[in-house]
Order: structure tokens, then sequence, then C-alpha cells
């Protein structure tokens, strides 16, 4: 099983910062480049877990809504726990791109995100 520990870290460290920032950081922008990175992290699990299901087919893509900016930090951990949860369920071979990969494409995605939400 895929050790997915760096994700849910870096998941975890930056839903913590958005969790504590001021107001005026999160309306400058930090908000809404986490929704941003929520909602990829959730299309990405979505993708993985309907593959799994449904190797043919795929069900129309859920969105994370916005629900202010005060909650963004709960839906990057949210979402980052679920993309984990379906890394880990991905066996070598299952699709065009090492479980691996992904999982290294995932952190960095968190990383950037929160370098450009905090600066």
């Amino acid at each position: 099983m895929l050790d997915t520990s760096p994700l849910t870290a870096a998941v975890e460290r930056f839903a913590d910062r958005l969790r504590s920032a001021p107001q005026s950081r999160l309306q400058r922008g930090a908000a809404a480049e986490a929704l941003e990175l929520a909602r990829e992290l959730a299309l990405r699990a979505q993708r993985l877990e309907d593959r799994a299901r449904d190797p043919q087919g795929a069900a129309p893509a859920r969105v994370v809504p916005d629900e202010g900016v005060f909650v963004v930090g709960d839906q990057v951990a949210v979402t980052g726990q679920d993309l984990a949860e379906a890394l880990r369920g991905v066996r070598e071979g299952e699709s065009g791109t090492a479980p691996s990969e992904m999982l290294d494409e995932a952190v960095r995605l968190v990383e950037q995100a929160e370098l450009r939400a905090m600066r």
C-alpha cells in the first residue's frame, strides 16, 4: 500500500495555515487559491474512485462549493484526505501513471498552492 503521509502532511500544514490566517489575507486571494486546490484534489480523487468502480465510465464531476473564506482550510483538509485514501487504493499498473507519481504530483500541487496563497 502506498504511503501517502507526504500528501497528508502537506495538506494538514496548508489547512492549518489557512485556518489561522487573518480574514484580510484570505480575502486577498488565499481563500480563492485554496478553493481552487480543493476542487482539483477532489476531482483527482473522484477520477480514481470512479475508475475503481467502473473502468469504462465516469460519473459527472462533483464540484466543491464556495462556502466562504473561513471554510477553505477544512475543504483543503477533507479533499486532501479523500485523495490520499483514493491513492492508497490504486494498484500499480491500474492506470497509465504510477501511484507514486500521482502522489508526488499532488504534493507539489499542495505546496505550490500554499506558496501562492501565503505570500
